[in-house]
Order: C-alpha cells, then structure tokens, then sequence
C-alpha cells in the first residue's frame, strides 16, 4: 500500500495581506472610517443601533490593532465613555430633566433658587421619562466616544504626523509629543517600579511614589531635552521665505475654510442642518485644502517614504462614509421613528433591519485592512536583570 503523505495545516486564505512598511493602511483612512461612525452615531438615539455601531467599532480594532502603546488607548476610552453616562444621569437626577413625564421614581428634596434663576432647578421629581431620555442622550455621547477611540486606537500618530500638511506640520508634532508623553511615563513608573521590587525596595505606598516620582521626572526632562535638540539638528522651525500677497490669501482661505468645516460638521451632527451641512462642509474643505496647500509652501521639509492612499485605505474610508451617509438618509425616510424611539409616552425601542445592515458596513475594514504582526513575547524577568541600568533607575538604587 502507497504511503500517504502526513497531515499538513492547510493554510488559511485571508482576504487581507499581512501588514509591513510597504503596504500599511494610510492611517487617514481609519480616522474617516471612525468620524463616519461617530456621524451615525449622532444621527439616532437608538440604543440598539448605537450598541450595533460600538460593537462594530470594537470588532475592528480587535481585528486590526497592532501591539504599539498608543494602540492601548480603547479601553481608556471606553471607560471614559461609561463616566459620560453616569456624569449625564446624574445630572438629569440632580438637576432634573426637560421631558415631563407621569411615571414618578423618586422626589428629591428641592432647593429653593431666586427669581433670576427661572427655568433651573436643583432636587425635585424624579421621573422615568427623564432617566431614560438622559440615558439615550448619554449612550449617544459615549458611541461619539468610543468612535474617536477607535480611531485613536488603530491611526499611528507617527504616521499620521507625516501625512499632515506642511503647514501643520509644527502644530502635528506638538500634538503628537504631548499624545506620547503620558504613555513613555506611565512606562517609566512600571520599569522604576519593577526595578524597585527586584531590589527588595518597597514600590507602593506614599514613601515608593516620592523615591519614583523625581527619577520619573528627571527622564521626562532628559527626553525632553533630547527630542528639542533632535529636532533643531534636524532643521525643525525653518521656513521659506513666500510674498507678503501669499500669506495674506494663506490665512484668509485657511481660517475661512476652517470656520466653514464647523459650520458645515454642525451641521451634519445636527437634525436641522442636514440640508446646508454638506454643501458648507464641501466648500470649507475646498478653502481650506487651498490654504493648506499655499501654506505648504513656507514649509522646507521633506518627506521619507510616504503612505500611499491605495484601494484598500478607499474601501476603509468608503465604508465610514456609506454608514454615514445611509444613516442620515434614513433620518429622512419611514425608518426615522425607530431611529429616534419616544420617551413620552415609554416606549420599548426597535432595531430597524435596514439602518442595521448599513451598520455593518463598518465592519469591511476588518476584512479588507492589512493584518497586524503578531505581538512580540515579553522580555523574561531574568534577562531584563541583566540589562543595563538607566540613568532614571540608578536614581533608585
């Protein structure tokens, strides 16, 4: 008999390419991805959709996100998002709510205000229309959230500081300097702390917090002082010398074109502005990319190996805008009562089928988007003893 061939891991095809330098998603496409989210998230009240579009959110940057810090931040968010709703419940319990409403909970003790203060009210009636009108209210900010997360969570700031504009480019770094800032410290306090605990030395408590904090803050200052003269050997803050005539019409678009990107976003994240949001929008983009581009050009610097915009950063942010756009298209439509459930009189709220499916749409990027390394394995503790002290940690010794 024919000796079969041993059993082989029959290798699975992915729809995606594995992620290196030469193929990595232009991170502009994923915050246009997230901010077209957070633009349907502001287009309904709907828990169930809002719920739909945080779980889409998450399984996209469960998908997708690298082992880099700054790819940590999602779950800071997600926490922030949860204060929001408690901060806006219990403003709507202390402070009360504009909905009346007949179902009574609780009445607070009311503290008496003067006349100048009509309208505002600190106790009183509490009502179940209210607590749920706030609870909508509230879960619509922490789906706002939670988008810019996402985006914060899979974007690298690095990346995108290189994307930037040259006339922002000076405005991008102090941004991205102050993003990395928190998380190079809190990688400080873990390592001093570490390193403490392997000398026998105590790491919490108020006397372990003194003997960290000044180590701490003197490796804050000996990377700022490295990164300033980094950034003066490498020519940071030179500018090209453009016509008085140029920087006046640089300022005159880019502030125009600014102001019409506000209106114009308002205008989208509001009910009423639908029909002048996007035409505003439209234009204040054109002005502003104007500005940009003419600013650019005090701007000497150059660019190493730029990210390429390509198919698959197209299909990323395309899926972002289709959400939008098929969300506020719904507001317009049969759908819209169940995109916006009453809260006088209480009622139950409903997933509408076709607002759902344009939903998903969101979740392309976890099938079309490079697929990360894998993380490294963690250093082992022996070897990182073997490692040579730093400066910050001899502080402790």
């Amino acid at each position: 008999m024919a000796d079969t061939a041993p059993d082989r891991p029959v290798p699975r095809r992915r729809l995606a390419p594995r992620a290196h330098r030469s193929n990595a998603l232009h991170p502009g496409a994923w915050w246009l991805w997230a901010l077209g989210l957070a633009t349907a998230a502001s287009r309904t009240t709907n828990p169930l959709l809002i719920g739909l579009l945080i779980g889409v959110a998450g399984y996209v940057v469960a998908a997708r996100r690298t082992s880099a810090p700054w790819a940590r931040s999602y779950g800071a968010f997600v926490k922030i998002a949860l204060v929001v709703i408690g901060i806006r419940l219990v403003f709507a319990i202390v402070l009360g709510s504009p909905i009346p409403g007949t179902h009574l909970i609780v009445t607070l003790p009311e503290v008496p205000l003067p006349d100048w203060a009509q309208g505002v009210r600190i106790g009183g009636r509490v009502t179940a229309e209210g607590i749920v009108f706030a609870l909508y209210d509230g879960v619509r900010l922490a789906g706002l959230l939670i988008c810019v997360g996402a985006a914060n969570a899979l974007a690298s700031p690095a990346r995108l500081l290189k994307s930037l504009p040259g006339a922002l480019y000076e405005v991008g770094v102090a941004v991205v300097v102050a993003m990395t800032f928190a998380p190079n410290l809190i990688g400080d306090v873990q390592r001093l702390r570490a390193a403490r605990r392997l000398r026998g030395r105590p790491d919490k408590g108020v006397r372990g917090l003194l003997q960290v904090g000044l180590p701490v803050l003197e490796g804050a200052l000996e990377r700022s002082v490295a990164l300033a003269a980094a950034m003066d050997a490498r020519g940071f803050g030179r500018t090209a010398a453009v016509p008085a005539r140029v920087r006046r019409i640089t300022a005159v678009l880019t502030l125009g074109g600014l102001m019409g990107v506000c209106a114009g976003t308002y205008g989208l994240l509001t009910a009423d502005g639908t029909t002048y949001g996007l035409p505003v929008l439209a234009v204040g983009l054109a002005a502003a990319l104007g500005g940009l581009w003419l600013g650019g050009r005090r701007s000497v610097r150059t660019r190493y190996r730029p990210d390429r915009w390509g198919v698959r950063a197209w299909l990323v942010a395309g899926s972002g805008a289709a959400v939008a756009a098929l969300m506020i298209a719904a507001n317009s439509s049969a759908a819209a009562a169940a995109l916006h459930p009453g809260v006088v009189p209480l009622v139950a709220p409903t997933l509408p089928l076709l607002p759902a499916a344009a939903v998903l749409i969101g979740l392309l990027p976890a099938f079309v988007a490079p697929v990360p390394p894998p993380a490294e394995a963690p250093v082992p503790a022996r070897a990182a003893t073997r490692a040579p002290r730093t400066a910050a940690e001899e502080k402790t010794s």
